[in-house]
């Protein structure tokens, strides 16, 4: 009879051990599956936050081609009135914005200040005078485009930077062709570029221009005015 007490004690006691065995199994088991869980949904952040930060500090703008300048004259001096360059989109898949502030028709006063539109993109300009953060600019698609004013992957922009007003029922080569800007939109014309007090383009100017768009970094542009203007210069 101690023999079979003793067994069954024995046979008690290796139950009870393997019940300890099996819970500390399944606790370790859950608690492995948490941590793991907690490492996957950091890392999974830790991407999320890196991609974030490459598209904030990448630009989504590539510039095609050259920038161009163009002469007009402000009384009786010749000065640069308007920059134009090309643009596409440098990240398939992620569409800029390029709803414009103004636009342009080679008649009356040019820009045309467009009410209706929300510009997302912000162009600004510099030189060794003056800093104008938020100039009037216009764009024209061309090649393939699907008609809206996103530009997408395979698209094309020239955008059209405006320093002065342009008044098209003048030559370029005729005085008073090109004028200030007063501040008005009203009365025709831009808004934001160089005004009474500003420094008038000239011969020799070095410039830089950024275009930010409203998400990744901004496009900047280098480049020098000619030492002679002409109508139309290519700054590359």
């Amino acid at each position: 009879m101690r023999l079979g007490g003793s067994r069954g004690r024995r046979g008690i006691t290796g139950l009870e051990t393997s019940i300890v065995l099996i819970a500390f199994v399944v606790v370790a088991s859950v608690f492995a599956f948490t941590v793991l869980s907690a490492g996957v949904f950091s890392s999974e952040a830790n991407k999320q936050t890196i991609f974030a930060g490459l598209k904030e500090t990448r630009t989504r703008l590539r510039q095609n081609g050259s920038t161009f300048a163009f002469s007009a004259r402000v009384g009786s001096t010749d000065v640069v009135y308007k920059l134009e360059l090309t643009v596409s989109n440098s990240l398939a898949g992620e569409p800029v914005d390029l709803t414009p502030p103004y636009a342009a028709d080679d008649s009356g006063i040019d820009p045309d200040f467009v009410a209706a539109n929300t510009a997302a993109t912000v162009i600004s300009y510099a030189d060794e005078g003056q800093r104008l953060p938020d100039v009037p600019w216009s764009i024209v698609f061309i090649g393939t485009h699907n008609g809206d004013l996103l530009l997408e992957d395979g698209e094309k922009a020239e955008v059209t930077i405006w320093l002065l007003d342009r008044n098209n029922a003048l030559a370029a080569t005729a005085d008073n062709s090109a004028a200030l800007m007063d501040g008005s939109t009203a009365n025709g014309g831009g808004a934001g570029g160089i005004s009474a007090g500003g420094v008038v383009i000239g011969k020799a100017t070095r410039f830089v221009v950024e275009m930010t768009p409203e998400v990744g970094a901004a496009l900047t542009i280098q480049r020098a005015i000619p030492p002679g203007l002409r109508q139309v210069m290519n700054l590359n």
